[in-house]
């Protein structure tokens, strides 16, 4: 009987990953030199390659450039009709190559040596034009293609990419680059919010919910109904943070039958409520709402109350 559309999958999910833990052993001194010769370049880093190839050097050079490597993809084919003026004189070439012999591969080396830039090659084969003419050869040699024919680009790319991940992740941790700097690189999209906007950036739209501690019970319920945040404040008379009242509080103190005519603000509210500063990250309110199972945060200047931000808010920045 044949193999399953599952059983398929699961056996190349597993040659892949063999192969993955083996290209460990293949990491020697050239990735300390290669890392070295990135960490030096004073120009850009120019990653190319032919075919399957190709595209996990553009990867590779995304990958880069995120995270504080300048680069640049330059297509070895139309490297030998025009595109060599891409790399200039302090950039630092890597090329990817399966085999290191293709036709393109083999013409563009020479160029890249006259002109006097560095090149590290990428390379599943160690006795190919290109690893023995690289200044530097990191070997991603894998014994198989997960393809049945041991044709088809699949084990080899994957190789390639997770060692262009490895390059990638070391020089941030040896540039020191931190998650601020990543985000100066990725602005939008939910990934960069979550490095950037900060609370003060969500809840200013927000109304301003705030009480006195002996306002009454009825001027707390219009408090809370006409602002619409489920929630208010309740300050003293410099707007120091006293304490909150909710919705939940207030049905609560409903079931207890208590004599409402004579329940102040204080009388309800919860002391030292869940608070945020404002120029904490507004994915950590989030996270202090998730932990807490609330839908609201007081957000504060010191101990000075300046608003409320609500999970509604991060939902509408795609933070959720």
């Amino acid at each position: 009987m044949s193999e399953t559309p599952k059983n398929i999958a699961q056996r190349v999910i597993a040659m892949e990953a063999a192969a993955i833990a083996g290209l460990g052993s293949l990491v020697n001194d050239h990735f300390d030199s290669a890392a070295e010769m990135l960490l030096s370049c004073k120009g850009r880093v120019v990653l190319s390659g032919i075919g399957k190839s190709s595209i996990i050097a553009q990867k590779i050079a995304a990958t880069f450039n995120s995270t504080g490597t300048p680069s640049i993809f330059m297509h070895a084919a139309d490297a030998l009709h025009g595109d060599l003026g891409i790399i200039q004189e302090n950039d630092v070439v890597i090329i990817l190559s399966k085999s290191g012999n293709s036709p393109e591969i083999k013409a563009l080396i020479p160029l890249i040596k006259n002109f006097g830039n560095k090149l590290i090659a990428i390379c599943g084969n160690s006795q190919s034009q290109l690893a023995m003419h690289a200044d530097i050869f990191l070997d991603t040699t894998v014994e198989q293609e997960a393809c049945p024919n041991n044709l088809a680009p699949t084990t080899s790319t994957t190789a390639q990419m997770v060692m262009g991940d490895a390059l990638a992740v070391t020089l941030m941790e040896l540039k020191g680059f931190k998650d601020g700097d990543f985000a100066k690189f990725h602005p939008g999209g939910t990934l960069g919010k979550k490095l950037y906007l900060r609370v003060a950036d969500v809840f200013t739209h927000n109304e301003k919910p705030a009480v006195l501690p002996g306002q009454s019970l009825k001027e707390v319920i219009v408090e809370i109904t006409n602002k619409r945040l489920g929630v208010t404040a309740v300050v003293d008379e410099q707007q120091n943070l006293t304490g909150i009242i909710t919705d939940g509080d207030l049905r609560r103190m409903l079931e207890k039958n208590t004599d409402i005519e004579k329940v102040a603000a204080k009388d309800i509210m919860t002391h030292h409520p869940k608070s945020i500063p404002e120029e904490e990250l507004a994915i950590t309110a989030l996270d202090m709402m998730r932990k807490n199972s609330i839908t609201q945060l007081v957000v504060t200047n010191g101990k000075k109350y300046t608003g409320i931000i609500h999970i509604h808010d991060l939902l509408k920045e795609g933070l959720i």
